[in-house]
């Protein structure tokens, strides 16, 4: 009998060794770090940006990608995390990351300070679509029929809602959709420059996407008035705003180290539902935060059947594959 490991388990093991037993208090304790963490992140955002109005989500973006070179860099030169030093081919080696984490970082804080969560977490369902194209034509991945299906549920509740959307903002759903490509674009180019460029890794591209767009982002706040805004931002010395603030640039490292947590412990299926479970709660919470929602019956049936349709979605795609049958063994004896 074999037992499937993963292949970071596999680069831990000495030869001749058993996977790690992973004990189920470490299970549940990272499942639940996961989902707080995710959870946490989007309505950090929503409250600064929409209930203290926080004039600059570009500014935010840039505090994010500040803390994720901070982070980054003094965990390398402790040793606790390890990617390689610049060179002259860096650059090359890693676009066009840099210029779509810069993008899908300020369209996506757009779009959660223009919309109310239910409705921003529905046209978030588009990026899975989006995605699902780009993998055909440039992954070659096609689709099982299931997954199309849950697919079709999930775009055709979120267009329900959108088109009973009493708080309808066209710059926002303009940001969303952005977000949605930029999203998409996002999983395939990070797919590819990690089977291709391994000694690089997540941290190594993390780490040069935002140090290669953090100067960037400062001319462009700087030339476009908005750290000036900021700096006139009524709330700073509001103790409650700054924890916030300061919540909502380290939640974003946060998030993706608990994501590699949960599934170094559990699996993908666990890191999976409960994403998709913190979704269906940060769908329903935000119609009480942020203030900005508001009802309908169409449009709150739209935002259900696109819940359905992410939760059938999750099932048909991470259920473990059936075993193929083995053909039977025919013993044959030969009499004397």
């Amino acid at each position: 009998m074999s037992s499937t490991v993963t292949e970071m388990d596999r680069d831990q093991l000495l030869p001749g060794a058993s996977p790690p037993v992973y004990s189920s208090i470490m299970k549940i304790w990272t499942a639940f770090f996961y989902a707080c963490s995710s959870l946490l992140i989007t309505i950090v955002n929503k409250t600064v940006l929409t209930s203290y109005e926080f004039p600059s989500y570009q500014v935010l973006a840039m505090g994010q990608m500040l803390t994720t070179v901070v982070v980054l860099f003094v965990g390398k030169q402790f040793n606790i995390i390890k990617y390689p030093d610049f060179n002259s081919r860096t650059v090359v080696e890693i676009s066009p990351l840099p210029l779509i984490y810069l993008g899908n970082m300020v369209f996506g804080l757009g779009g959660t300070k223009e919309l109310s969560l239910p409705m921003f977490t529905m046209l978030r369902r588009f990026a899975i679509l989006m995605t699902m194209i780009a993998e055909f034509y440039v992954l070659n991945i096609r689709p099982k029929l299931s997954v199309k299906i849950s697919v079709a549920l999930m775009i055709i509740g979120a267009m329900i809602a959108a088109g009973n959307d009493l708080g309808f903002n066209f710059e926002g759903y303009c940001f969303v959709l952005a977000n949605d490509f930029l999203t998409a674009a996002n999983c395939v180019f990070t797919k590819k420059k990690l089977n291709t460029q391994k000694e690089m890794g997540k941290y190594g591209l993390m780490f040069y996407c935002a140090v290669l767009m953090l100067p960037l982002s400062v001319l462009l706040n700087f030339g476009m008035g908005e750290l000036q805004r900021v700096c006139e931002f009524e709330y700073w010395s509001d103790a409650m705003f700054i924890i916030q603030f300061l919540l909502s640039c380290t939640m974003g490292f946060i998030l993706n180290y608990s994501v590699m947590l949960c599934t170094q412990y559990n699996s993908a299926l666990t890191t999976t539902i409960m994403g998709c479970l913190k979704n269906i709660l940060v769908t329903y919470l935000g119609m009480f935060i942020g203030g900005d929602y508001k009802y309908s019956l169409t449009n709150f049936l739209g935002i259900n059947l696109s819940i359905i349709g992410s939760l059938i979605y999750t099932f048909v795609t991470f259920r473990p594959a059936k075993p193929a049958p083995s053909d039977p063994v025919h013993v044959v004896t030969h009499g004397k």
